[in-house]
């Protein structure tokens, strides 16, 4: 069997133990260091949604954890961030490995990164989501 990244990138509401999810990465993962990675963050209203761009100059900041058992969290937070092909399609985010670039180098990472168009978004210029 493959082995599966057990590094997740999180930027959002998922950085907040007060959220049910959050609580839940909190418990299942171990926080390994602040990283970013370059795109730009939008507010969503409730929470904010990643785009990545490669050549661009901003970044979106967050944290990595180390996951516990990546199959069991990655199917829990799949089901929270609306990914999948039993969700509504399009997916409003979607899981993708990023390298995120951290003070001791690149990590891998999973990321779920927003999958619909953004022009009537407000961008969070600082890159940081704070809520």
């Amino acid at each position: 069997m493959e082995q599966i990244n057990r590094h997740l990138f999180v930027y959002g509401t998922l950085l907040n133990s007060q959220n049910s999810y959050g609580a839940y990465l909190q418990q299942h993962c171990t926080f390994l260091m602040e990283g970013k990675f370059k795109g730009k963050l939008y507010d969503m209203g409730e929470y904010p949604g990643a785009i990545a761009h490669v050549h661009g100059e901003q970044y979106v900041h967050g944290s990595i954890y180390l996951m516990d058992d990546p199959n069991q969290i990655l199917t829990s937070i799949d089901d929270y961030e609306g990914f999948g092909d039993d969700q509504e399609q399009p997916n409003l985010f979607i899981r993708v490995i990023k390298e995120i670039e951290t003070a001791t180098g690149p990590i891998e990472c999973w990321v779920y990164v927003y999958n619909l168009p953004v022009e009537h978004l407000t961008q969070i210029k600082s890159g940081k989501y704070f809520k």
